[in-house]
């Protein structure tokens, strides 16, 4: 038997099958563009010119104790790092940093670790970094000589390096190491027991740059002779968390999960359809009592009449108690008191008090809304407990019951 289906159902049919088709296009389009070129990130992982795993590979061959560390700067806080014996590669990270981990590799430092920071980027996260842009402005590769004998510069007077900045000299304890004109190309210092050396770009120790004559001699002394020091090259700053995910980047699952992820919502949605409670549409009448009030609590609001709320109120209870209680209208407060106290049994305090507050607050034109309320809402619960509301038989009040 042919399955018919209403209008609604088959535009939301069309509008899946045009979703689909519209996915399968955008995944078709995606694998005919061509591959990005490559990032010159100088990971320890990357074996392209601008990658640094030939450097990282090296110094495990020298019996450097050196590992890759993919943890946040917090971690550096804990008892298995001992900054004094440590050193800490930032090999131009990704800017990603917020205030808790920059303060966490400025604790490292002050403790005595000491830090490799290359690039602008690195100078953002050490302790007085700042950097200017590189004059003239070029990254073609320049051999530098040293500007001052220094354990960095020991078989390297000169190094070869791609610079895009230059430090800013603003702190007279920064040493310029290696320097061309003003640019500054790589800085040391000691802020209080640690170091930082900063520089200018990762050339010296790049897949590329480490065989240009001085750099690979450079980058030793900057991390120290083998088995005194332990070396963490950062691969935090790269990207790489170690998380669960990370086994899965570069791999179709992201795209499996999309179209996994809609197939269920458009069976969730045709079956909350076919199968969901079938209600109908609540119509909020315009008669309705509570639309009457807000209006006239708005316009109270607006125009600032306070006084005049509690008048309404004050006349209408005023004018309820005289009738339950056979006085004239001319009644005082004092008269509706003691009405209240002799022939309705009233004991409770404050009612007296309320009286003389409501009467005076309707004729003070600087009445605030709280007050008012205070005194509209006292009012209508002395009126349900003086029992001068209409109620049915059964009801009566608390204080009656006692």
């Amino acid at each position: 038997m042919p399955v018919s289906l209403d209008r609604g159902d088959r535009n939301f049919l069309i509008a899946v099958l045009g979703a689909m088709v519209l996915l399968f296009a955008a995944i078709g389009a995606l694998s005919t563009l061509q591959p990005a070129p490559e990032v010159a990130l100088p990971s320890s992982y990357a074996a392209g010119r601008g990658g640094a795993k030939a450097a990282y590979l090296l110094l495990q061959e020298l019996h450097y104790n050196v590992q890759r560390w993919e943890s946040p700067p917090q971690s550096l806080d804990g008892p298995e790092i001992d900054p004094a014996r440590t050193v800490l590669i930032l090999a131009t990270p990704i800017p990603m940093a917020d205030a808790s981990e920059r303060s966490a590799l400025h604790r490292f430092v002050y403790n005595g670790g000491r830090i490799v920071a290359i690039g602008a980027s690195a100078a953002t996260l050490v302790p007085e970094g700042a950097t200017l842009a590189y004059k003239p402005g070029t990254a073609v590769w320049q051999k530098i000589k040293a500007a001052a004998p220094s354990p960095l510069t020991r078989g390297a007077p000169a190094i070869t390096i791609s610079p895009d900045s230059r430090w800013q000299m603003a702190n007279f304890s920064h040493l310029e190491i290696y320097k061309s004109g003003i640019n500054s190309v790589v800085v040391t210092y000691y802020p209080q027991r640690g170091q930082v050396i900063w520089w200018a770009a990762p050339t010296p120790l790049t897949n590329d740059g480490i065989l240009e004559p001085g750099n690979l001699n450079f980058f030793l002394n900057c991390v120290g002779p083998p088995g005194k020091m332990r070396i963490l090259w950062d691969e935090y700053y790269h990207g790489v968390r170690g998380g669960l995910w990370s086994y899965f980047s570069g791999t179709p699952l992201a795209w499996g999960l999309v179209q996994l992820g809609l197939m269920m919502l458009a069976v969730l949605f045709a079956f909350s359809r076919r199968s969901g409670p079938v209600r109908p549409r609540v119509r909020v009448s315009r008669q309705s009592p509570l639309e009457f009030v807000d209006t006239l609590g708005g316009l109270y609001q607006r125009g600032h009449a306070a006084s005049a709320a509690v008048s309404a109120e004050w006349q209408r209870f005023r004018f309820l108690l005289l009738r339950r209680l056979g006085l004239p209208a001319s009644a005082r407060v004092q008269d509706l008191y003691t009405g209240a106290r002799e022939r309705l049994g009233w004991k409770q305090p404050g009612l007296y008090e309320t009286l003389q507050k409501s009467e005076r607050a309707a004729r003070d034109a600087s009445l605030t809304d709280a007050d008012a309320l205070i005194l509209v809402q006292a009012l209508e619960g002395y009126s349900d407990l003086l029992g001068l509301k209409p109620r049915f038989r059964e009801e009566k009040s608390a204080w009656q019951k006692t």
